[in-house]
């Protein structure tokens, strides 16, 4: 127990509570030990004495008035003998721990007490040499002390006599200077050296005025009047010199009002100088038409004049400049609409940005001129014209490319079998809108440079405003793409018996670009110039809405073209095939004619052609023996009509052809050139309707013999055996060749239809 109270509250330095060297390990056990110093040093968590009092236990063996005696007799009253064994081995524990603690504890913070002893040892001896040197440098600064001192003693007597002595030698120099001014005026007048001479004299002006009363002085000052009066004679005579640079005469203006001569005068002079000088410039430059070359020349010396003259007078000034920059101007504007080529837009742009930049210069020489104002306007002019340039530019190579197109179409080119074939419609399609689209970027691209931020003017309103949605969305996006919407329905616009002269393969490529642009290129190409320009429409524009409308309709028109112009081809070939045939004298057929063959050659074509653009379409259901049909003398109105007049009169037959009429009325009306659906079963429905229905008319106009009639059995058959799967509706072309069939009956001289099994083998071995 004396051991224990011995070692409980021996005094631990304060750091070792600090020490953060220790193991992770050991953390558990250091606080325990922390803990325990804490305690007997009366500490809280946070490091502070506990104000509070504690209770004086004589047999709390950690508390400071622990007493042993006390703790023993107190535990021999209330423990037994197996509690106090207990006890004294639990004692034995905490003290071979608390001897393990401090130990450790002695260990870890050994380095630390010789590193702190050490430092101790180099701070003493650092200490002792500071205190010598300082003890140094108080006697050498007394020793200065006294020096001085000495010296102020030994030059107190002489320093009036230096001081005046001193301005004695000041005014020796300036006298000297005096004497000596007329030869230095005369030696920079043959130097020419004019502003080192007007300086001189101008330092000297005022003494010689001053003691101009001395004779001394009067001289010199005659002398120099007479030498100055001189060198403003050859300033003048530099005025009237036309070999004199803007440099120098303005240098003279400069010495000439130093030397007091009349600001209006040389103002005049010094105008007209500058007038002469720049209407040469100006001439020269109208003999070039090089704005962008020479307007740097002009413009400096026309800085140079305004710096030197604002002073004498304002108005003639800006009536100065006014006149020679309208002339200047014009010059410009006509160097400008020379500039015809599209192809490199930014030496255009980087002239009007020099242009404008020097004349935000004069408008800092001269703050109320308009001739900056005139300038931003010629280079809006610039911009505006430059669109309607490339808006041209566009529209040339839009019909440039479809001339290619048009070449395209008509040149074969070999194909891998060693064959001639030419370029699809889907190829073709595909290169001229990359093409227009790609031409589109380029353009936008090359005008996108008037809007650049390293342009001076491009911070203007207008290149920020109406520029953008009125110059370039407006007058060139939008005019373009109605452009490329007019040019195509005027292919629509030339007369049936011309519409050979355009490829009917371009109408329908044209139809097909057209639907292209109304579904999604416009709504691109305006979305692309919006984000590109910051277009904002505070002004109204045309909405996108608008130009899909037009573009559709420039489809649609031309698409309706196409079929007609198709047509129309067809109908040719049956209508010069009915009328140089003498169908009453014919022999009887044995095959199908070749005008037949070719019709359904050149459906197929069209089929294959409009396939490649336009999707299939929607078809009505077949029946399964739609090849099969066969077609009696009398159309099916008329076979109807023969079955109804029983029921009405059954005493007397009727007239079918009256009867037939009659149920024309109530049938279905096919009409021929209704606009056509954008599908190629649409397309197809139409041309083959015109086609048919030109073979009806071209029937109806003829008279047949009986072969004439079996003939056209036979051709009929041969068409519906094809043309069916082509339109949309098959009871169409069932119709129209059952018309075709019982008009040609109608007109029969010797009626008598052939055999159906027979028509069936001609057809199929024709």
């Amino acid at each position: 127990l004396i051991l224990i109270r011995r070692i409980a509250p021996s005094p631990v330095p304060m750091d070792v509570e600090g020490d953060d060297s220790a193991l992770p390990e050991d953390s558990g056990r250091r606080r325990k030990v922390h803990g325990m110093l804490k305690l007997y040093y009366g500490l809280n968590e946070e490091g502070k004495s506990n104000e509070q009092p504690q209770a004086l236990d004589p047999c709390d063996i950690n508390g400071p008035h622990f007493d042993p005696e006390i703790y023993m007799n107190k535990l021999r009253r209330e423990c037994t003998l197996a509690e106090l064994m207990d006890q004294e081995t639990c004692m034995v524990k905490q003290i071979r721990s608390l001897d393990s603690d401090m130990q450790t504890l002695v260990y870890e913070n050994y380095n630390k007490f010789i590193s702190a002893t050490d430092t101790i040892r180099k701070m003493k001896n650092d200490f002792k040499k500071m205190e010598d040197e300082m003890d140094c440098l108080s006697a050498n600064m007394e020793a200065i002390t006294d020096f001085s001192a000495r010296i102020s003693g030994t030059l107190q007597d002489q320093h009036t006599q230096i001081t005046k002595l001193s301005g004695v030698h000041t005014l020796l120099r300036k006298l000297q200077f005096l004497f000596e001014l007329p030869a230095r005026l005369n030696k920079c007048l043959e130097l020419q050296a004019y502003s080192q001479a007007v300086s001189s004299h101008r330092r000297a002006r005022c003494v010689l005025q001053q003691y101009s009363h001395l004779p001394s002085f009067r001289g010199i000052q005659d002398d120099c009047h007479a030498i100055m009066d001189k060198l403003a004679q050859e300033l003048r005579q530099k005025f009237r010199d036309g070999g004199t640079s803007a440099k120098d005469l303005s240098e003279c203006v400069e010495l000439l009002l130093q030397l007091d001569e009349p600001a209006e005068e040389l103002c005049d002079k010094f105008l007209s100088h500058a007038r002469s000088r720049l209407e040469s410039d100006l001439q020269g430059l109208e003999a070039e038409i090089r704005p962008h070359s020479s307007s740097s020349r002009r413009e400096s010396s026309f800085h140079r004049s305004s710096l030197t003259a604002a002073a004498a007078s304002d108005e003639l000034l800006h009536a100065f400049v006014d006149d020679l920059a309208a002339c200047y101007f014009s010059l410009v504007e006509r160097r400008i609409q020379e500039e015809k080529s599209v192809g490199d837009n930014s030496l255009l742009v980087r002239a009007l940005d020099r242009f404008h930049r020097r004349l935000q210069a004069v408008a800092k020489l001269l703050p109320g001129s308009s001739v900056p104002h005139h300038g931003t306007e010629i280079v809006i002019r610039a911009a505006t014209e430059r669109v309607k340039q490339y808006l041209s530019a566009l529209q040339s190579f839009y019909m440039d490319s479809l001339t290619d197109v048009r070449q395209a179409l008509a040149t074969p080119r070999l194909s891998v079998a060693g064959g001639a074939s030419h370029l699809g419609g889907a190829e073709l399609l595909s290169s001229l809108s990359a093409s227009i689209l790609n031409q589109i970027k380029s353009v936008l691209a090359s005008v996108h440079l008037f809007t650049a931020k390293d342009i001076t003017f491009s911070n203007k309103p207008y290149f920020k405003g109406e520029f953008c949605s009125q110059g370039v969305r407006e007058s060139l996006v939008v005019s373009f793409i109605k452009f490329i919407c007019q040019s195509s329905r005027q292919f629509c616009e030339s007369a049936g018996d011309k519409g050979g002269s355009t490829p009917p393969i371009l109408l329908l490529l044209l139809s097909r670009l057209c639907l292209d642009y109304e579904t999604s290129t416009i709504s691109y190409i305006l979305t692309l110039t919006d984000e590109q320009f910051l277009v904002q429409h505070h002004t109204p524009v045309t909405p996108v809405t608008a130009l899909c409308a037009e573009a559709r309709e420039a489809a649609q028109k031309l698409l309706n073209h196409y079929v007609k112009v198709q047509g129309l081809i067809i109908s040719q070939m049956l209508r010069k095939s009915v009328e140089t045939r003498d169908w009453v004298n014919t022999i009887e057929p044995r095959n199908v004619r070749a005008v037949m063959k070719r019709v359904v050659e050149d459906a197929t074509s069209i089929d294959v052609q409009v396939g490649l653009l336009y999707e299939e379409g929607v078809r009505k259901a077949h029946s399964s023996d739609s090849s099969k049909r066969t077609f009696s003398v009398y159309s099916s109105s008329r076979q109807q009509a023969a079955r109804y007049a029983a029921s009405y009169t059954p005493s007397a037959p009727l007239d079918t052809n009256l009867l037939s009429n009659i149920h024309k009325l109530f049938s279905e009306r096919i009409d021929i050139f209704s606009s056509v659906e954008f599908n190629k079963v649409s397309v197809m429905t139409g041309i083959i309707k015109i086609s048919l229905k030109t073979f009806l008319e071209c029937v109806r106009l003829r008279t047949f013999g009986r072969y004439g009639l079996q003939q056209i059995q036979v051709d009929c058959h041969y068409l519906q055996m094809y043309l069916w799967r082509f339109v949309s509706d098959e009871n169409l072309v069932h119709f129209l060749l059952d018309e075709i069939v019982g008009s040609s009956a109608h007109r029969c001289l010797d009626p008598a239809p052939m055999e159906q099994s027979v028509i069936e083998v001609i057809c199929e071995r024709g």
